[in-house]
C-alpha cells in the first residue's frame, strides 16, 4: 500500500498590523485603504466621533430640534478623491453635484445679480458667455479677466518658484483691478484656499483655478451634501470602517510613540477605560451649544497598541509632538505652517428668505449663503434655516456673537429683501479657529510627504503635500499617499469610482 506523506501545512502569516492616530477624513480614508490592502488597521480618535473638521452636532433651537453642520462643506466634480471617498461609504447619492456649474452672484451695494454658469462647449469656451455678461465688471475687466485665466495654463503650480510668490502680485501683473480680483479671483478663492490674494501662494492658487477652470468643463460643478456632514463623514465612514474590519478607538489619543528594537511601533494610547462611557465632549466652541473640552484628562486609563506601520493623521503641530527625533529633517517646520480660521454664521428666520439653493455675495461683509433647511432637519414650513460660510475670518472669529448678530442680521436684510421682514427664531454661530492651514507664500516648502526617516511611520493631512490646498479632498488624497507608502505599494489614481473625467459631463 502506498502512503503518500503529507507536508504539513503552512503556518498562516498574521496580517501587517497598523494603527492610524486621527480620525478626520484623512485618517479614515487611510485606514479604509490600510484595512483593503490587508492590514489589520486599529483607528484611534480622541473625539467621541469621527469626521475631525467636518461634523456635525446636535443643537436644542427655539425653532425645535436641528442638526447643524460646524461649517458649509462643498466639493466640485474635479475632487475625484473625495467622490471616491464617498462611493467607498456609500454615500454619493447624498451629496449630489451641479448637472452644470450654476453660481448666483449678488451685488448687495448695487442690487445685481448675475450668474456664473457654464455651458457644454469645451476649455476654455464654457465659460465664455457667463463671463462676457458677469454684471459685476467692467468690459475692460471682463477682457483682463479672460487673458488672465488664458495666461493660469503656462503655470506650473508645482514650481517652487510660484510657491515664494503671492497671488496678488501675479494679478496685478495681468491689469487685475481691485474691483476684479473682489468680484472674480478673490471670490472664487477665498472659499477655497481661506485666505485673500495677497496672502496666498501663487503655486496654491494656480493649482485651484487651473484644476476648476481649464482642466475640463465640468471640473467646477459644484457637489452640496443634503444630509448633515456627520451622516457622511461619521456614521456611513464608521459603517465602513466596521465593514473593513478596522477596530475603531473614540474618546482615546495617542500620547506617545516607541520603536521597539523589533522594528514594531508602541503606541502609548490615553482615553477611556474598556466598558466606560466617553464623557468627552465636543472639542468646538459654538456660541449656545455644547462646551469646549480636554481628551486624555488625568484619571484615564493608559494603554498601548503594538503595530509595524503607524500613519499619523492630525494637525501638523499634534504631529509635531508625536514624532520622535530624526523623524524630519527639520521638524521644526510644521510649527511654522500657520492657519486660518472660518467663521460661520447661522440664523434660523420664521419664513423663506433665500431663493437659492445658495449664493455668492458681495457688495457686503457676507461671502457665500446657503440654506440649510432640509439637511437641518427644520420642524416643518415656513420656517427657513441658512448658513453663512466667512472664509479668512481672521479678527472676527474672537467677537462675541451678539457683536456678530449686530453686524450681519442688517447685512442679510440688505442682502435678501425677503430677510428685512422676517423675524428671527434663532441665531448662533460656529468657530474654527485653525480651520485650515494658512495658503501663504513659501508654505510648499513646509509641507512634508507622507513618508518620514522613520520606518514604519508615515503622515497624512490636508497640510501634508498632497499639491493641493486645505480641502476635504486634499485630505483624501493625503491619506491614500499615506496608505500606499506604508503598504509599500505604487501611487495609483484614486478609487475607480471617481474616475470619471471632470469635463466629460
Amino acid at each position: 500500500m502506498d502512503v503518500t506523506a503529507t507536508a504539513p501545512a503552512a503556518p498562516r502569516r498574521a496580517r501587517p498590523r497598523a494603527v492610524v492616530a486621527g480620525g478626520g477624513l484623512a485618517g479614515i480614508t487611510a485606514a479604509l485603504a490600510l484595512a483593503d490592502r490587508g492590514h489589520a488597521v486599529t483607528l484611534v480618535e480622541g473625539r467621541p466621533r469621527l469626521g475631525g473638521l467636518a461634523f456635525s452636532f446636535r443643537r436644542d433651537s427655539p425653532a425645535g430640534p436641528l442638526t447643524v453642520d460646524n461649517g458649509q462643506h462643498v466639493y466640485l466634480r474635479c475632487c475625484t478623491a473625495y467622490r471616491g471617498f464617498l462611493h467607498r461609504i456609500g454615500g454619493a447619492d447624498l451629496a449630489p453635484l451641479q448637472p452644470r456649474l450654476d453660481v448666483p452672484v449678488l451685488d448687495a451695494a448695487r442690487g445685481r445679480q448675475a450668474r456664473i454658469r457654464r455651458t457644454e462647449l469645451p476649455v476654455p469656451l464654457h465659460l465664455a458667455a457667463s463671463m462676457a455678461r458677469y454684471p459685476h465688471l467692467t468690459p475692460g475687466e471682463r477682457a483682463a479677466a479672460a487673458r488672465a485665466t488664458l495666461a493660469l495654463r503656462g503655470l506650473d503650480p508645482a514650481d517652487p518658484a510660484l510657491d515664494e510668490r503671492d497671488f496678488a502680485g501675479w494679478l496685478r501683473e495681468r491689469g487685475q483691478s481691485p474691483r476684479a480680483v473682489e468680484a472674480l479671483w478673490d471670490l472664487i478663492g477665498v472659499a477655497t484656499l481661506n485666505a485673500r490674494a495677497q496672502d496666498v501662494s501663487l503655486g496654491l492658487a494656480a493649482m485651484v483655478f487651473r484644476t476648476g477652470l481649464l482642466t475640463g468643463r465640468g471640473a467646477a460643478d459644484i457637489g452640496v451634501p443634503r444630509v448633515p456632514l456627520g451622516e457622511l463623514h461619521d456614521t456611513l465612514a464608521r459603517a465602513a470602517l466596521e465593514k473593513a474590519g478596522v477596530t475603531v478607538l473614540l474618546g482615546t489619543r495617542v500620547r506617545r510613540l516607541r520603536r521597539e528594537h523589533g522594528g514594531t511601533w508602541r503606541v502609548v494610547l490615553a482615553g477611556r477605560a474598556p466598558g466606560g462611557t466617553d464623557d468627552a465632549p465636543e472639542d468646538f466652541p459654538v456660541d449656545g451649544s455644547p462646551r469646549e473640552g480636554e481628551h486624555g484628562r488625568p484619571g484615564r486609563e493608559a494603554r498601548e497598541l503594538s503595530a509595524e506601520r503607524v500613519v499619523l493623521a492630525v494637525p501638523h503641530d499634534a504631529a509635531h509632538g508625536l514624532l520622535p527625533a530624526g523623524a524630519l529633517e527639520d521638524a521644526g517646520r510644521l510649527l511654522r505652517i500657520g492657519t486660518s480660521p472660518i467663521l460661520n454664521v447661522h440664523v434660523v428666520y420664521d419664513r423663506p428668505v433665500l431663493r437659492e439653493p445658495f449664493l455668492a455675495a458681495l457688495g457686503t461683509p457676507i461671502q457665500w449663503v446657503f440654506d440649510r433647511t432640509g439637511p437641518a432637519g427644520l420642524p416643518g414650513p415656513p420656517g427657513r434655516y441658512v448658513a453663512l460660510s466667512q472664509s479668512a475670518a481672521g479678527e472676527e472669529i474672537q467677537q462675541p456673537a451678539d457683536v456678530l448678530r449686530k453686524r450681519y442680521l442688517p447685512e442679510l436684510a440688505r442682502l435678501l429683501p425677503e430677510a428685512a421682514d422676517a423675524r428671527v427664531v434663532d441665531f448662533f454661530v460656529t468657530r474654527e479657529r485653525a480651520a485650515t492651514f494658512a495658503p501663504a507664500p513659501g508654505v510648499g516648502r513646509l509641507r512634508p510627504g507622507p513618508v518620514t526617516r522613520a520606518p514604519g511611520l508615515f503622515l497624512a493631512g490636508a497640510w501634508t503635500a498632497t499639491g493641493w490646498p486645505a480641502t476635504m479632498e486634499g485630505a483624501v488624497r493625503s491619506g491614500l499617499a499615506a496608505a500606499r507608502a506604508a503598504a509599500g505599494g505604487a501611487p495609483s489614481d484614486p478609487p475607480d469610482q471617481a474616475r470619471e473625467a471632470a469635463g466629460r459631463r
